[in-house]
């Protein structure tokens, strides 16, 4: 008895579960009727130019049905003529997710392709187009896209590679106009240091050579031409050279021609010192 009844609502569940799947079922075709009589509506209002009312029919479109595909996609067509990409970006790959049927997902991805191509996001581009062709491989509209965007994304690879290479001669090329202006620094130095070790050098052998002689005393030396001046000519009688000269020195004034001598000497040797004391050669300080 309890094996018969568990029986039964065993098949009641399963009748019940049926009817409820069935419910379902029909409730999903009314919304997707529904849906795209929406859609309808609002491929009407964009062939009037009419984007707002467009756009918000599409939208309550895609609420209304998910298996809808009609209503994300044209809405990403209406977007990507707008050029709003990332807009219409999104409603594509709503689509392709979505897509059940090989064509839908190969419009789909196509033109998601297409997005990229006009972001210049060629990688991207690249494998959607790839995608695109594994639904179907016969369309050539997407088997040329596909090549375009190959050759700008080879382009760009080039372009970039090239910008490297240029990036890093400049690097180069700076780093030598740092070692040539450091070397430069360097030499200027040496050259300024051997400049002054030779300004040095000279200034010191001035000092040894600069030493003079003292000069006599112009006094004595006056002393001594008179002494000249007032000798007999050699044609004076002999006599005369004999007679007591009358411009002879006393003492007196020999001991002051003495002094003056004297002090002249000390005046010229302190001339002498002084100089070498300024020819002298001095040590570079050494800096920090």
């Amino acid at each position: 008895m309890k094996l018969i009844l568990a029986i039964g609502l065993l098949s009641f569940c399963a009748v019940h579960a049926q009817e409820e799947d069935k419910k379902a079922q029909r409730q999903a075709e009314k919304a997707l009727r529904e849906s795209k009589n929406i859609t309808y509506e609002a491929n009407e209002n964009l062939v009037q130019n009419d984007f707002v009312n467009a756009e918000a029919d599409y939208r309550r479109a895609i609420s209304k049905s998910p298996q809808n595909i009609a209503a994300p996609y044209n809405l990403g067509r209406a977007y990507y003529n707008r050029e709003s990409y990332s807009e219409a970006f999104g409603k594509f790959k709503q689509a392709g997710e979505k897509a059940e049927s090989k064509n839908e997902k190969h419009k789909a991805y196509h033109n998601m392709g297409n997005v990229f191509m006009n972001n210049k996001e060629y990688e991207k581009a690249v494998e959607a187009y790839k995608e695109a062709l594994r639904a179907n491989p016969t369309d050539e509209e997407t088997r040329y896209n596909l090549a375009l965007a190959k050759e700008m994304l080879k382009k760009e690879q080039d372009e970039q590679k090239n910008d490297q290479n240029k990036d890093d001669k400049n690097e180069d090329k700076k780093e030598d106009q740092n070692k040539d202006q450091n070397k430069e620094g360097d030499n200027k130095e040496d050259k300024e240091g051997d400049q002054k070790d030779d300004k040095n050098k000279d200034e010191g052998d001035d000092g040894d050579k600069g030493e003079k002689k003292p000069e006599e005393n112009k006094e004595g030396e006056g002393d001594e031409k008179k002494e000249q001046k007032q000798k007999p000519n050699e044609g004076d009688k002999p006599e005369q050279k004999n007679k007591p000269r009358p411009n002879q020195l006393s003492k007196q004034q020999i001991q002051n021609l003495l002094e003056a001598m004297q002090n002249e000497e000390k005046k010229v040797q302190e001339k002498i010192d002084a100089k070498k004391v300024r020819g002298a050669k001095i040590k570079n300080e050494k800096d920090w």
